[in-house]
């Protein structure tokens, strides 16, 4: 049986090399009789409403303006299921055009007829498992405050298109991959074959595993296999089949789930219970082991919850109140000291009480805040007759039986600490010889926070710093994470409306989550590269760019999302006759009004209206929102070729953001092709005419960065030619004079 199904096996592969793999998987699969099995359901396709239908292209039609075919499909009433053109949304492939008309042949089952559909009602659909020729645009601009550093880059595109090119720029060079990938719950948070996933519909869970297949396939030939990580999240709908698919595709690693709290509050009940947290799966491969951090709070002190207390509630940086019951992290605070000497050696007027550590500190009695520092009083002068402050009371250090003691360091030092925030007035003591307890931070506090073994998370009223020392890093984190920073609502939401004002995105995750799991991994690779294939938002990105900033990193995200529109707007727009492909429909996607407009806006510090961005980073490193960051990024959204152009050797401009990108996305681009037949910019160089190769060889002697030399020609010969004459530690590659058959998918 084993000999025929391999014969049959070897004859497929033959054919379709790719359904013989598919089969293999599944025979291997099922032969086990344990493990996942799912039903391997055809590869989705994907609507492409920015590109103008051609002869040969695959489209679909699209339905009236004003009408939700999806909606009518469901609905109970006869009449508006019987609206449904049953020609809606399948597909047919254009035979010829005229200039506003296609003839579409090859539709739907037992539909044999040719039938004639107007251009304007077309979309064009690409086919998984079909060659596509994809190519990058660059779209938005670039954002440039980062000088030479690399480019983080955001790809508006079908993510399994994405993936599949990215095999070519960075096969086996990704660090670590985060990824949020649709939770398929109950709402209509992901569609296949561009429908949205019934909640009723029976293989809605193999569905979604085969959607997520394809992409873990990828994803694992993009990690580097030596030391690298993959990071899933996930909730209670299908973290068990996750993990099992993940056993799967990942069957050589090391596979850890964390649970981790992300909204004290909880959201929604299910079966009768709120759920206040989610799962994170951490996949290690090869060597990739668990930085120990004193930046990050995840050691044993992240469990449990703490105690009620006002004096423990905080200001946050987005101007409201968090109560002490919704912080669920405990804080190890700082030592806040009484400034007043203890030892009566230190009394005033003793040898070690010296006449300068003896003045009146002005507390104003409404504020109960610290307004001034006075003149030191000699020895013989009584404290009565220090000057006074109008509205304030005048504190000396003194001890309940009368004693006149000193304060612990003199008035500059004191004033020092104050401006600082290292320095407070306490709780008022009325009828005590010293009305007011004055705290301060002594020098090991101080250098705690300097040294960022202490997190400070803000500031209170009256200007003293809000510090707890971070939980202990020499043991390893734990699997259950309980942390105030982990708060997807006022870490996630709130500041996605401070970068955004007036626009929403649903549940992204908490910012300072993000940063936290990935300095585990590459807070000891400041060249790090990561990847988020579903980036929504943009939260990976965002949370890289924390990261270089508080080390000198260099590290760079590359973030892949689609343009989709969210449910309830597209309701909002098809009730303005809007649809797919119509700008303002697309200008409402998530990459066009979100992923990309965040990153712009985290790194300029403004918002898309121009206005500075309101709030401040909290917890490791603390700064306004609006200083941005020293980054850069450029957007490109993944085009797919014109045969025709590939056959004529055309559409070059098509490819060279991919070219850039494999060169380590750093410094200028080579966009068009030179008279001179090369190209040298700062880390690789294209030789078009070979017959120009020893004045690129002459070029690239001035060229210490160049580390990457492609070569366009369709002989071996000449490409070995002119491998022989470049330095040793550059590498070549040879391109195709057909230049997007270089990436032909298939």
């Amino acid at each position: 049986m084993a000999n025929t199904l391999s014969l049959l096996l070897d004859r497929v592969r033959s054919l379709d090399p790719d359904l013989a793999s598919r089969l293999s998987r599944e025979i291997e699969v099922r032969s086990k009789g344990v493990g996942l099995v799912f039903e391997n359901h055809e590869p989705e396709a994907v609507a492409l409403p920015s590109l103008n239908v051609k002869v040969h292209n695959r489209v679909a039609i699209l339905p009236p303006r004003g009408i939700d075919p999806e909606a009518l499909s469901s609905s109970r009433k006869k009449a508006d299921r019987d609206a449904v053109d049953p020609l809606w949304g399948t597909i047919w492939t254009v035979s010829q055009m005229t200039t506003d008309a296609a003839q579409l042949v090859n539709g739907p089952d037992g539909f044999d007829e040719t039938i004639d559909w107007p251009i304007a009602d077309l979309v064009v659909m690409a086919l998984f498992r079909e060659p596509i020729y994809p190519g990058l645009t660059s779209t938005d601009g670039k954002v440039e405050r980062g000088g030479d550093k690399p480019f983080h880059t955001v790809i508006n595109a079908e993510n399994f298109h994405a993936l599949e090119l990215l095999t070519y720029t960075h096969q086996g060079r990704v660090d670590a991959i985060y990824i949020d990938p649709p939770y398929n719950t109950r709402a209509r948070d992901w569609k296949y074959n561009n429908d949205y996933v019934d909640p009723d519909d029976d293989d809605k869970h193999s569905k979604w595993l085969a959607f997520m297949d394809r992409r873990l396939r990828l994803a694992r030939k993009l990690l580097n296999p030596k030391q690298s990580v993959l990071i899933v999240t996930i909730d209670e709908k299908e973290y068990l089949r996750l993990g099992l698919l993940l056993e799967q595709v990942f069957s050589d690693a090391r596979i850890r789930m964390i649970s981790t709290l992300i909204n004290p509050k909880g959201v929604g009940v299910i079966e009768g219970f709120k759920r206040v947290d989610e799962y994170v799966y951490v996949v290690r491969l090869g060597a990739q082991g668990v930085k120990a951090s004193t930046k990050v709070p995840l050691g044993s002190k992240a469990l449990g919850g703490i105690e009620k207390d006002d004096e423990t509630a905080t200001i946050d940086s987005f101007g409201e109140r968090d109560q002490a019951e919704d912080i669920s992290q405990p804080r190890i605070g700082l030592d806040w000291q009484t400034f007043r000497r203890r030892d009566l050696a230190s009394a005033r007027g003793t040898k070690k009480g010296g006449p300068r550590q003896f003045y009146p500190i002005y507390v104003n009695a409404a504020t109960g805040t610290i307004e001034a520092v006075g003149d030191p009083l000699a020895h013989s002068m009584p404290r009565e007759g220090a000057p006074h402050r109008p509205g304030c009371v005048s504190v000396f250090p003194i001890r309940e039986d009368g004693t006149e003691m000193n304060w612990a360091t003199t008035g500059p030092s004191f004033l020092d600490r104050l401006e600082k925030g290292y320095a407070r007035a306490g709780r008022a003591t009325p009828g005590k010889p010293q009305p007011y307890v004055i705290q301060y931070l002594k020098t090991g506090s101080i250098k705690a926070i300097e040294e960022e073994r202490a997190v400070v998370e803000g500031f209170n009223p009256d200007g003293s710093v809000i510090a707890h020392y971070q939980a202990e890093m020499s043991k390893s984190p734990p699997t259950q994470w309980n942390l105030r920073s982990h708060n997807a609502e006022h870490y996630g939401t709130k500041i996605v409306r401070s970068l955004l004002p007036g626009r929403t995105f649903p549940y992204p995750k908490s910012l300072f989550a993000v940063e936290d799991i990935l300095r585990l991994f590459v807070g000891n690779k400041p060249d790090a590269l990561i990847l988020d294939f579903f980036s929504g938002s943009g939260t990976t990105a965002h949370a890289v760019m924390r990261l270089n900033k508080q080390d000198g990193g260099n590290r760079q995200c590359i973030s892949v999302t689609n343009n989709e529109v969210s449910a309830d707007e597209q309701s909002d727009l098809r009730a303005k006759h809007l649809r797919p492909g119509d700008p303002e429909w697309e200008s409402r996607g998530i990459c066009d009004h979100i992923t990309k407009p965040r990153i712009k806006a985290a790194i300029t510090g403004k918002t898309p209206e121009g206005t500075p961005v309101n709030g401040e980073y909290k917890f490791t490193d603390v700064f306004p929102m609006a200083d941005g960051f020293e980054e850069n990024a450029e957007f490109f959204t993944l085009t797919y070729g014109d045969p025709d152009d590939i056959e004529v050797g055309e559409a070059f401009e098509a490819i060279a953001p991919l070219l850039w990108l494999k060169a380590g996305a750093r410094g200028p681009r080579i966009d068009t092709i030179p008279e001179e037949g090369f190209a040298v910019v700062e880390t690789y160089a294209i030789l078009f005419d070979v017959d120009a190769h020893r004045k690129l060889i002459k070029a690239l002697d001035d060229a210490e960065g160049v580390r990457y030399v492609y070569v366009v020609t369709d002989y071996e010969t000449e490409f070995a030619r002119v491998c022989s004459t470049l330095a040793p530690n550059v590498e070549a590659e040879r391109l195709y004079s057909s230049y997007l058959s270089n990436f032909e998918i298939v």
